[in-house]
């Protein structure tokens, strides 16, 4: 955790803040779609997760050298109620800050887990393939996983604290880029982009 915060720190540095999100007006509609990006080979132990709770996506970076690069892009459903998580069953999701982000502490096969919605169609199943387990201090039970049966949800704000992906995503996220201790950061309703994202974004080169 100590050398990922240095690199990002250095990244932070390098980078300049005039730049655009390219695909910004996406943002929360239903039409965002998922978008990889060209990158170099990057070794997973160099990359993160980065949650926007303003654009409702989920995105991967990775650190090269003094760089950060854009890997990906996947819109997502945060929890109904807006705010950081202050207790359990207040329908929120849990934010941290850059500096001390929140990590992936297990991967568990979800696909046979069901969930009462209270919405009239009982248990059901809920969660996708894959629950990434995030080791949130002083919460527990939040992390990323699919939007089996809810998936018209992806992206919005429907869930009740985790991080909703489309199905096919949550098997890309956790095949391609999750590993154990992968930090993630969950952001504030309140921040946008940072100078190092409005960057990395600027120079991305999805992949055709």
């Amino acid at each position: 955790m100590k050398n990922f915060l240095t690199l990002l720190v250095l990244g932070c540095l390098a980078f300049g803040a005039n730049a655009q999100i390219v695909d910004a007006e996406l943002a929360t509609k239903p039409a965002d779609k998922t978008v990889f990006y060209q990158t170099p080979e990057i070794d997973k132990k160099n990359t993160f997760i980065v949650v926007s709770k303003t654009e409702l996506r989920l995105y991967v970076y990775g650190i090269v050298g003094k760089d950060t690069v854009l890997m990906a892009k996947f819109p997502a459903c945060l929890s109904r109620n807006k705010g950081q998580k202050q207790r359990k069953g207040d329908n929120k999701t849990p934010e941290c800050k850059q500096s001390k982000p929140f990590h992936i502490q297990a991967i568990r096969n979800a696909s046979a887990w069901t969930h009462n919605f209270h919405d009239g169609r009982g248990n059901i199943k809920a969660y996708g393939a894959w629950f990434l387990s995030l080791y949130t201090p002083g919460h527990t039970g939040i992390g990323i996983h699919g939007s089996t049966n809810n998936e018209s949800s992806v992206p919005g704000r429907h869930s009740e604290g985790c991080v909703r992906l489309r199905d096919p995503d949550i098997i890309i996220l956790k095949e391609k880029y999750a590993y154990l201790n992968m930090p993630v950061i969950i952001k504030s309703e309140t921040e946008g982009p940072w100078p190092w994202e409005l960057k990395a974004h600027a120079k991305a080169v999805p992949v055709k």
